[in-house]
Order: structure tokens, then sequence, then C-alpha cells
């Protein structure tokens, strides 16, 4: 089965998708096919679509149907298991399950990305930590490079492996690009995090660009396809 990873951030707005894209991008440059996933998005544009799905379909190189990159769609831009009830459409990890596998088969690596944080609710008793447990997917973890980050990021790494999931790699995203201290804080992750560091991304570059500070080499078994390849495919 082609691989797959959960993209997960330490909180809201810490450049998830925007990582992804990168993700994405820097996948590509191996030879390999990479799709990247958004299971549940909240809040629409005027044209009636999510400008994060719009930017995963973008960076990807292949085209699926809309609705496995994307099966639940809710308008407002609000926490998703409060959308989910005020839409009447809640939430079904079998809907989600059975879009990945499909794009699994499209793709000979699917990035996946979360929403929220790591533990935001999809229903009164079900969270995304739940939809990772169940995805059985390991976790690349996005690190908003701020003032707090390393209480989130360790709290966040410590609830992945309380679920007895495998935490991949990690990404230190520059989002405060006047960040304190900001070399300081990185050794201190680096020394925390029982994971690789997969790069830094640059305040302000692009997927593009921000893909050639990534080292993906140390992601368990993302090059087996291309391992197993005669010939590294180009796309």
């Amino acid at each position: 089965m082609n691989p797959a990873f959960f993209v997960t951030g330490t909180d809201t707005g810490v450049g998830k998708t925007r990582v992804t894209c990168t993700l994405l991008h820097a996948t590509r440059r191996l030879g390999l096919n990479a799709v990247g996933m958004k299971p549940i998005a909240a809040g629409i544009e005027a044209d009636g679509r999510n400008d994060d799905v719009v930017q995963l379909l973008a960076a990807s190189s292949v085209r699926p149907p809309l609705e496995w990159v994307n099966p639940y769609l809710y308008a407002p831009p609000i926490a998703p298991h409060i959308a989910a009830a005020e839409a009447g459409r809640p939430i079904d990890m079998t809907v989600i399950d059975q879009a990945l596998e499909r794009l699994r088969t499209q793709a000979d690596v699917v990035w996946v990305e979360g929403v929220g944080g790591f533990r935001v609710p999809l229903d009164a008793h079900t969270d995304t930590a739940d939809l990772v447990q169940r995805l059985a997917l390991p976790v690349v973890l996005v690190v908003g490079m701020r003032l707090g980050c390393l209480n989130h990021a360790l709290l966040t790494a410590e609830a992945i492996a309380n679920r007895c999931l495998t935490l991949a790699g990690w990404i230190a995203n520059r989002i405060a690009p006047a960040m304190a201290r900001f070399e300081a804080n990185l050794e201190t992750l680096q020394t925390r995090l029982n994971a690789p560091l997969l790069g830094v991304v640059p305040h302000g570059a692009s997927p593009e660009q921000a893909a050639l500070a990534l080292r993906l080499s140390a992601l368990p078994g993302l090059l087996r396809p291309i391992e197993s390849a005669a010939t590294p495919r180009r796309r």
C-alpha cells in the first residue's frame, strides 16, 4: 500500500496548509506522484470553495475527484463539530477512510492535512486524534515558531505518543520571523522531540522554494516506492 502521512499542527494558524503544500512539492522533487487530502474543512470563499483545499489541489501532481480530497466541507469557519451539527451533516470516519484508500491508489504518497490542532473535536465523543488512530498513519508535526511553541509542541508530541501513534518527524515553520532566540528554541525542540527535524520553512518562502529546505529521506517508508523502481519517475 502506498504510504500516507498525517500532518497536524501545534495550533490553528501555524501554517499547516502551507507546509503540506511544501511537502507535496518536496515529494514531487523525488520523482513521486503526490496528492494532498483535507478530510475536513470549514470556511468557504465567495466561489464556494475552501482556500486550503484549492492550495492542496494546486500543489498535487494528480487530480482525483474533489470528494476524495475533501469529503467534508462546511460553510462557516468554525470548529468542525459545531459546523457539522449546524449543517445536520455529521462526520463519518468511514467515509474519510474510504476516500483515503482511493487516493492511495492514485498517488505514490498522500499527505493528509488535519484541521486545527491534534485534539480538535469532531462530534460529541471523538476528535482528530481518534481519526488519526483509525487511519493508522504516522504523524508529521508542524510547529509554528513563535512564543509559546515549546509548550504546544511538547504537549502535542505527548498526546501523539499517548495514542500509540508514531511521530515520524516535525517541521519548524517560521511564522514569526522576529521571534526572539529562534535558534535556542529550535535546539530545545530538537533535544526534546523524539523525532527528526525535517526542515525549517523560511518565512515568506513559496511552497516550491521551501521544498528545497526539507529533508524527506528521514521519513520511514516514504522512499519505498522510488527505491523499488528501476528508474525514478519524474512528473
